[in-house]
């Protein structure tokens, strides 16, 4: 028997069509930061946008493929996992709108050490010891990210961050909790429906940002059109068939890990297209910020 077999599949074929299909989803999920730079709407605008036609997508797949339903569905896990989705979904695009892609990928990468501290408090899960290293190894990074503004608000000089870049790493941060929450409420999930979740997520925020279509009227230009279509299609929609294909076929340490490949190309993209270059600090920091996900993930596989 492969030491590979994975859900009921075995061979290295299937662990490497699984790799394959996490590293393009993390490559798709890795434009999002340029895509929304592209687009000169309102934040909650392109939230809403991106998730109606993703919506629509995921809907069409989930049409054709027809899932046979299995298990049993907790709505009220449904309902938290989706809010935590939307509202990550939106703080993330905010937090691009206002700091750069660099920043808001590397602290919303914070996830899976947040997830764990959730998951003791929501799902009785202590967390383990390489759990509070990566966490005490993500705090140092986190001071280091903002030791600009730390510094400034103490009057020690420095005052390298904007006033909007300082609330955009902020809401960057907050979003990772969000996203945290929602992985949580998915593991609780998992022996219902989850992709259910999905798309009330995508429907309940293509709904709240409604209004903001009528106070700021998006310029539908061709460069934002086409942009917010690779948004909502590619970057969201696609990525996410992606990413249950290759999960059922890989272990989590080993998506983990692929999926790295997101926050490493993130701000790749938007430098080479806008020339936004990440600071001394975001590098640093960012870098401490992974090593210890990354670290925290090995061993905790290493113990399973």
């Amino acid at each position: 028997m492969n030491k590979y077999n994975i859900g009921g599949m075995s061979g290295r074929p299937e662990q490497a069509k699984g790799l394959a299909a996490i590293f393009v989803c993390a490559l798709l999920w890795s434009t999002s930061g340029l895509l929304i730079k592209l687009i000169p709407w309102n934040p909650l605008v392109i939230s809403g946008s991106r998730s109606l036609i993703a919506f629509f997508f995921i809907l069409a797949v989930r049409i054709i493929e027809k899932p046979k339903f299995v298990g049993k569905s907790r709505k009220r896990y449904k309902i938290f996992g989706a809010l935590s989705y939307g509202a990550t979904m939106i703080l993330f695009v905010l937090a691009n709108k206002l700091t750069s892609s660099a920043n808001v990928i590397l602290l919303q990468y914070i996830a899976p050490v947040w997830a764990a501290l959730l998951g003791w408090v929501l799902v009785k899960e202590k967390p383990r010891f390489e759990h509070w290293v990566a966490l005490a190894a993500v705090a140092i990074g986190l001071v280091i990210f903002f030791k600009d503004s730390l510094f400034a608000s103490f009057g020690r000089g420095g005052g390298g961050e904007s006033p909007n870049a300082i609330l955009g790493n902020s809401i960057a941060v907050l979003s990772g909790i969000t996203f945290a929450l929602y992985s949580v409420f998915m593991r609780l999930e998992k022996d219902g429906r989850p992709e259910d979740t999905i798309l009330i997520a995508h429907l309940g925020t293509a709904l709240f940002c409604l209004p903001f279509f009528l106070l700021h009227p998006p310029q539908l230009t061709p460069l934002a059109i086409s942009s917010i279509l690779g948004l909502g299609v590619f970057q969201i929609g696609l990525a996410s068939l992606l990413f249950a294909y290759g999960i059922r076929r890989v272990t989590a340490v080993q998506s983990m890990l692929t999926a790295v490949v997101e926050p490493v190309m993130n701000p790749v993209w938007v430098f080479l297209v806008t020339g936004e270059r990440p600071g001394p600090a975001t590098v640093a920091g960012g870098a401490v910020i992974l090593g210890a996900v990354i670290f925290s993930s090995i061993w905790s596989n290493k113990r399973t």
